[in-house]
């Protein structure tokens, strides 16, 4: 059972903050971190794209208050005030409205790319979850993919956003190249609508049980599928239920939405 906290915070409260990641992603992400909380596999959290906070606050949710949760962003959207910009003053607001107070110590403001492995490091330390969502382009994502691959910890887990959005083609390419260029170190063990998790090839099996288990997940149609010499499990999330979902949401049942992800 997800705690009642956890459950409002997925359901309800992640939507009050401009962002991406929707229930079924949010719930592959709690049941890879309560598996390597389990097992006692430490590590940093790390994330590229922090865009207004709401996968990171999810992150910072999920994780133990002691956890270290690093966060990357250029933030340089929308007018700029005091040599902040709005995009920045939003993210800490969100903070301190979700009660998830950012620590300023663990945020990167600024290019990625410019970031060495140490600079990671120093901060967390290795990392054992590592979300890719910055730029979108070929170059972004190699130097993404170098810096993830560089600090994350042996049974750390990757995960690229986009990867299958045919809005962003190059993310696509990007992923293949990383994962074709690294094959005998990294293979693929989950997929979601847009999501790619990654894994050391030796925990690969570890991660593939821990998707098929998760009780988070019983909800989804969990289908076999291979990626790039890989045996992965893709997560699917039906189309009506999609839908029952917004419509919920939107006409002011969002306290009830969650019923539309409930194991039966």
């Amino acid at each position: 059972m997800i705690p009642s906290n956890i459950r409002k915070f997925i359901f309800h409260d992640l939507r009050s903050v401009e962002g991406y990641i929707d229930p079924p992603d949010a719930l592959v992400y709690l049941s890879i971190l309560e598996r390597q909380r389990e097992h006692g596999l430490e590590g940093g959290v790390a994330e590229i794209g922090v865009y207004f906070g709401r996968s990171y606050f999810l992150l910072k949710k999920i994780t133990s208050p002691d956890d270290r949760v690093l966060g990357i962003d250029l933030f340089d959207i929308g007018e700029m005030s005091n040599g902040t910009s709005e995009q920045y003053r939003s993210f800490l607001r969100n903070g301190d409205r979700l009660g998830l107070s950012v620590n300023k110590d663990l945020l990167v403001v600024g290019d990625s790319a410019e970031l060495s492995p140490k600079d990671v490091l120093d901060k967390v330390g290795k990392v054992r979850f590592f979300s890719v969502d910055g730029g979108h382009t070929l170059a972004n994502l190699e130097a993404d993919c170098r810096l993830a691959k560089e600090t994350i910890a042996d049974h750390g887990v990757i995960v690229f956003d986009d990867t299958f959005n045919p809005a962003w083609p190059e993310v696509t390419v990007g992923v293949a190249d990383f994962l074709r260029n690294n094959d005998q170190d990294f293979s693929a063990f989950c997929m979601t609508k847009y999501k790619t998790y990654v894994c050391r090839r030796e925990f690969h099996d570890f991660y593939r049980a821990a998707i098929m288990r998760a009780p988070h997940l019983r909800a989804f149609e969990l289908a076999e599928t291979h990626f790039l010499g890989s045996d992965a499990i893709r997560l699917h999330n039906p189309f009506g239920r999609r839908i029952l979902y917004e419509l919920m949401t939107r006409s002011g049942m969002g306290a009830l939405s969650e019923r539309a992800y409930r194991c039966h």
